[in-house]
């Protein structure tokens, strides 16, 4: 066994961050399907995640990412108050490349075959569309499209609660929660991104974007000739005057490099596992920057997904979206009492529900 496969093992079952109930590795040699389903927890009910399709480098990687998503999907679903656990599955290959029917109806079968312990829904490389194929072997399939009995696109309240969380933001740190005149720099104006920018600009702010991709700069900049672009996350980082910086791109935007010369006073971004490793938010809360913990304002897409289960209403999925505001500035109060980061004032509050639930329930 190599050390990376050891380092994986050692992860899930003696590390804080492991702890997983489940972790299954899929295979359908016909289709080419390789899939992770990890079962981080079913304290809160049955696990609710994405399932993301990306070209890793290794199947060790591939592993070492399921496992930190479920894990992340425990604390998001806990704090966004859904009756749900975490889990996440990654499907490894090129989604442009790899991606067939047939390969996504095998996934299918494999979430089916866990009986409802896992309930799978988008994430990066996969898509609406692409959940009403699976959804056709598996019924525990959200983020359908709405002419299968789904919700559709759930970045439209991931950006909205990530608004939510910025204007509680702005509450906590200014006095006001209105973002007008405010800067904002986002970096990724993908699928929840170019939501947030509309958001934004609707109250006045003052926004400033980067993609890796150009034709997602350009879908804005036509649009919306006032917002500016950088050539990349380096540059949009160091812009002079940024009051929020919104990752919403993939995870580890925060580390030992970015955050020294980060220019803005608040982080509030869709992105996932936004923190590089442990001590980022401590480094975050020694510079005096205000840090909305990534899962708490990213939840809206959880939320309506979610929903979808019992039969989707929007209107009462965007009023829970909504209450991000309030949470995001309870955790914000937490931390100040309790003298540690808004991270670490979350993980709290989601852990004691996780506890509370798992000692209900005889666990």
């Amino acid at each position: 066994m190599t050390d990376v496969s050891t380092g994986v093992l050692h992860t899930l079952f003696h590390s804080d961050q492991g702890g997983h109930e489940q972790v299954v590795l899929c295979q359908d040699r016909k289709s080419g399907l390789k899939a992770v389903i990890a079962i981080h927890s079913t304290a809160l009910g049955p696990a609710l995640g994405g399932t993301r399709f990306y070209p890793y480098a290794t199947e060790e990687e591939a592993v070492a990412d399921a496992l930190n998503l479920a894990r992340g999907m425990s604390y998001k679903n806990a704090m966004a108050g859904l009756d749900h656990g975490g889990g996440k599955a990654v499907i490894i290959g090129d989604p442009d490349r790899d991606k067939t029917e047939e390969l996504l109806l095998a996934y299918g079968r494999f979430v089916a075959s866990l009986g409802g312990r896992y309930v799978t829904a988008c994430d990066v490389g996969t898509y609406v569309a692409d959940m009403d194929v699976v959804a056709r072997e598996c019924r525990w399939t959200t983020g359908r499209s709405p002419e299968h009995g789904g919700a559709g696109d759930s970045s439209v309240l991931t950006a909205f609660g990530v608004y939510q969380g910025m204007r509680a933001s702005a509450q906590h740190l200014w006095g006001d929660p209105l973002l007008r005149g405010r800067t904002v720099g986002i970096a990724g104006v993908g699928k929840v991104g170019h939501h947030l920018v509309e958001h934004l600009l609707d109250e006045g702010a003052e926004v400033v974007i980067t993609d890796v991709r150009q034709e997602a700069v350009r879908r804005i900049t036509d649009k919306h000739p006032s917002v500016r672009a950088v050539a990349d996350t380096d540059a949009l980082i160091r812009v002079e005057g940024l009051d929020i910086y919104a990752p919403c791109a993939l995870g580890g935007a925060l580390n030992d490099a970015s955050v020294p010369v980060l220019t803005a006073q608040v982080v509030c971004g869709a992105a996932n596992n936004q923190l590089a490793h442990p001590g980022v938010e401590k480094d975050l809360a020694d510079r005096g920057i205000l840090y909305a913990p990534d899962y708490v304002v990213n939840a809206g897409g959880v939320i309506q997904v979610a929903d979808e289960l019992h039969g989707f209403d929007f209107e009462r999925c965007k009023a829970k979206a909504a209450k991000i505001f309030d949470t995001t500035l309870a955790i914000f109060a937490r931390a100040k009492d309790d003298g540690i980061p808004p991270a670490a004032a979350a993980d709290r509050i989601a852990e004691q529900r996780m506890h509370e639930a798992a000692t209900a329930g005889g666990r």
